[in-house]
């Protein structure tokens, strides 16, 4: 599906480890049809040594798509976007963000960015071999250096090598003592920072992520910069996302219930089963947040996550979640948080 390159970046879902596999993107994209869906980081030697079904599979419904790379070395990363354009995916993106320790080890992640000639480098690399966009997931700074000049050099000059679209994690990465948990909680916002680089580099498509959990938030951040994306809100209370297409891209809204959309997921686990033998709870896993805020949602999330139902076909516990819901949706407000 294709869509005016200058509102792609509008919206995304941020690249997640063990979260933004094909099957929590084909249920993304049953709420917003417009958001731009991020795999999870994948490293270059998986893609160009390991079992590339496995890593780069994605369903055709899931476009607009993005893979997220990790690497270092400009030829293999150079290769992996081949590999990547190859496999279809509609943008190509370096990750220069993730703090841990495992990704320091493999020299790439937010440490790049003490090496900005390097990131160059690599962009360059895979700018050349692809003709889709090549992108930078990176950070505003790395330990205690919180100054501006710092992400201001780092952009400027990977944008020289040829990248256009940078997703700005709006906190430093400290590399060492803290967790990548804390990481994402300790280091302070400042989104200050990101919206400094729009009006420095007003024809960069800049995206601000971090912390946003709100469509009101999200309005805000578009005031200042081309795009906004978010992660763990949209994995733990996607239903936002059903909202999106309508206030960000003035599409229709949408007809869409959140029993229709269960009902899409089960449809889409039964062709999972067939296609390559998946689980329904590997895939069940990704839409626990569905009734999010919902009454009942407790006792549904623990249907669809309860291990004794393994061996049911997932229509069956459909029945039974449905059946949850409605229970936990009449037990009176003050007394369900004792079930």
């Amino acid at each position: 599906m294709e869509f005016p390159q200058t509102q792609r970046w509008r919206l995304s879902v941020a690249p997640m480890m063990d979260w933004t596999d094909r099957h929590c993107r084909f249920f993304h994209r049953l709420l917003s049809q417009r958001t731009l869906l991020y795999t999870e980081m994948v490293n270059t030697g998986a893609v160009i040594h390991g079992d590339a079904h496995r890593h780069l599979r994605f369903n055709e419904e899931e476009h607009p798509v993005a893979l997220q790379l990790g690497g270092s070395e400009p030829e293999d990363l150079a290769q992996a976007a081949r590999i990547g354009a190859q496999w279809g995916y509609d943008e190509i993106n370096l990750n220069c963000g993730c703090p841990s320790e495992r990704v320091q080890r493999g020299a790439f992640g937010a440490c790049l960015m003490k090496e900005p000639a390097l990131v160059a480098d690599c962009v360059k690399a895979m700018v050349d071999a692809v003709d889709v966009p090549v992108s930078v997931k990176h950070r505003i700074g790395i330990d205690q250096d919180e100054s501006y000049s710092f992400v201001r050099d780092f952009v400027g000059q990977v944008s020289d090598a040829g990248c256009r679209v940078f997703s700005v994690h709006a906190r430093n990465a400290w590399l060492q003592g803290l967790s990548p948990k804390e990481n994402r909680e300790i280091p302070p916002l400042r989104y200050e920072l990101a919206y400094q680089l729009k009006r420095e580099f007003p024809d960069l498509i800049i995206s601000v992520n971090g912390g946003i959990t709100t469509n009101a938030q999200i309005t805000e951040h578009l005031n200042y910069a081309d795009g906004v994306m978010v992660g763990r809100a949209a994995y733990h209370n996607p239903w936002l996302m059903s909202t999106w297409d309508s206030e960000f891209y003035g599409e229709a809204l949408r007809a869409l219930t959140r029993e229709g959309i269960e009902e899409a997921m089960v449809a889409y686990m039964e062709r999972a089963f067939k296609e390559d033998g998946c689980p329904w709870y590997a895939i069940a896993r990704h839409m626990l947040g569905l009734y999010h805020g919902q009454r009942g949602a407790r006792l549904w999330r623990q249907v669809w996550s309860n291990h004794k139902l393994k061996p049911l076909p997932p229509q069956e516990v459909l029945f039974i979640a449905r059946e949850a819901l409605r229970l936990g949706a009449e037990v009176p407000v003050d007394t369900r948080e004792v079930i």
